[in-house]
């Protein structure tokens, strides 16, 4: 093979990878904005009725906002908590929700997209809830 075709495919490569990168990057900022606004408008909302629910019914969880994210945690644990935030690490990038559950020297975490196949910008209050209360169960079980 000659040097010319080497090169030439070698320049295609390059700008199929550059192309690539600037469509990512342009998902990743369109999932950052649609994040960003599910994120104040439903996600947080849902988050702290949740939080004062169970405050009601006697379990202790606090509301925490780090940035670009929203936990409920124990108040006893620091190692107890949901929190949901956004992994642009992946294409397209995906809301998780991250667990963790501390019992004695044991730790658990564990990580699962907050719904399959769903675009950020259609993401419900409802889908929050559903998710959340079938994680909630190990916090409330004591």
């Amino acid at each position: 093979m000659e040097v010319s075709e080497v090169r030439r495919r070698l320049r295609a490569a390059i700008d199929q990878a550059r192309r690539e990168a600037a469509a990512r990057r342009e998902r990743s900022d369109r999932a950052r904005q649609d994040y960003d606004g599910f994120l104040a408008e439903r996600a947080v909302p849902i988050f702290r009725a949740l939080a004062l629910a169970l405050n009601g019914e006697g379990h202790r969880f606090q509301v925490f906002t780090p940035a670009g994210s929203v936990r409920l945690a124990t108040e006893g644990s620091s190692e107890d908590f949901l929190e949901l935030s956004l992994d642009d690490t992946q294409d397209p990038p995906v809301v998780i929700l991250r667990t963790s559950r501390g019992r004695g020297r044991r730790h658990v975490e564990t990580e699962r997209p907050l719904t399959e196949g769903t675009e950020i910008a259609g993401f419900t209050e409802d889908d929050v809830l559903k998710v959340v209360l079938g994680e909630i169960h190990p916090f409330v079980e004591r």
